[in-house]
């Protein structure tokens, strides 16, 4: 049968027509199926399951996301903050539930905690400050000696240039101190001594350490309050100290919020022999060659050195971490646990 030049373009668009219906038709039934199927399986109800994480039983839940439980207070640097008060509550859930769920940050900072809180502790202990207050430092770099803030603040308590000097480190081209973690640590104390002097309240000294202690006066002499937690401030500051509590919480017992980690997992702590240089350095590369280490594990374990010389007019005393074969070379057998409750498999 012959159909003319109209024919045609009339079939041809018919044909058009019902071919898109039929797809949309199979589209919609395909999607009914899925749905159904969806449905299906989030209304299904099983009880709990149990696995076995090496000497542990853990318990499995059939869903994803749970909301932890909330204390109803908790301590900070001894002081005790009542969380029934509906706002501390949820302040502090928001923040306990960001350190949840943000697993790889959470993970890492957990491993990170074995190598560095043996550390940070002996020094604010030295210095009379809150063991406490090592949880700042973690929620300011995720002890991550090396981070850099897009503001320019760096290292595990992340300084600014001009207020690491006036705390008495050094911050030139040649040499970094807010990379040097005995060093930093030291001038945090001296800045929260300072704060806390001031206002005799630990929360408010800490919350200082992220807007100003001026600011803080300020404000609590404009709200007539006494500490920080009471103050309304911008959205940062007003998270800061619930989220150094969350930490706290959180790193008190880990597995109580779903994290289980074996101790071989953890970060070794860094074992070094220590070299001074009171003199002038030509070549960093070949300090390290002579000391039996790349160049890459010299800069590794001493970020503070910035460039690839030391001038050194001063000849002022440094002292260089030279990391020992041990600590270079990861063993299990030798892992040493800082805090029991971080692992599964440690009595």
């Amino acid at each position: 049968m012959k159909f003319d030049k109209s024919s045609r373009i009339f079939f041809s668009i018919l044909f058009a027509i019902t071919f898109s219906v039929f797809n949309v038709f199979a589209e919609v039934h395909y999607f009914k199926k899925l749905l159904r199927k969806k449905v299906e399986v989030v209304s299904v109800k099983t009880e709990p399951t149990q696995t076995i994480v090496d000497t542990e039983k853990v318990f499995v839940r059939n869903f994803l996301v749970i909301s932890p439980e909330i204390p109803d207070k908790v301590t900070f640097c001894g002081q005790i903050i009542d969380l029934r008060e509906k706002n501390m509550r949820e302040r502090f859930d928001r923040e306990l539930l960001s350190m949840m769920y943000l697993h790889s940050s959470t993970l890492l900072l957990l491993k990170r905690a074995n190598r560095y809180f043996p550390v940070i502790e002996p020094i604010l202990k030295a210095n009379n400050i809150p063991d406490d207050i090592k949880y700042l430092a973690c929620i300011e770099s995720g002890l991550d000696n090396k981070a850099i803030s897009s503001s320019g603040a760096i290292g595990l308590w992340q300084f600014m240039p001009e207020t690491a000097r006036q705390l008495g480190l050094e911050v030139n081209d040649n040499v970094d101190d807010r990379y040097h973690v005995e060093n930093e640590t030291e001038a945090a104390c001296r800045y929260l001594r300072s704060a806390y002097e001031k206002f005799r309240d630990w929360p408010s000294a800490a919350a200082s350490y992220n807007i100003g202690t001026a600011r803080i006066m300020k404000e609590l002499a404009r709200q007539g309050e006494n500490s920080s937690l009471d103050l309304w401030l911008v959205e940062q500051t007003s998270r800061y100290v619930f989220r150094i509590l969350a930490c706290k919480e959180f790193m008190s017992d880990p597995k109580k919020y779903g994290f289980y980690i074996k101790k071989e997992q953890l970060y070794m702590p860094n074992v070094c022999k220590d070299s001074m240089v009171s003199g002038k350095v030509s070549n960093w590369v070949d300090f390290a060659k002579g000391a039996g280490i790349s160049y890459y594990d010299l800069k590794n374990y001493n970020t503070w050195i910035r460039s690839d010389s030391l001038p050194n007019p001063e000849g002022k005393a440094y002292k260089v971490a030279i990391p020992l074969k041990e600590s270079l070379y990861f063993d299990k057998m030798k892992i040493t646990v800082y805090q029991k409750d971080w692992v599964i498999d440690e009595d």
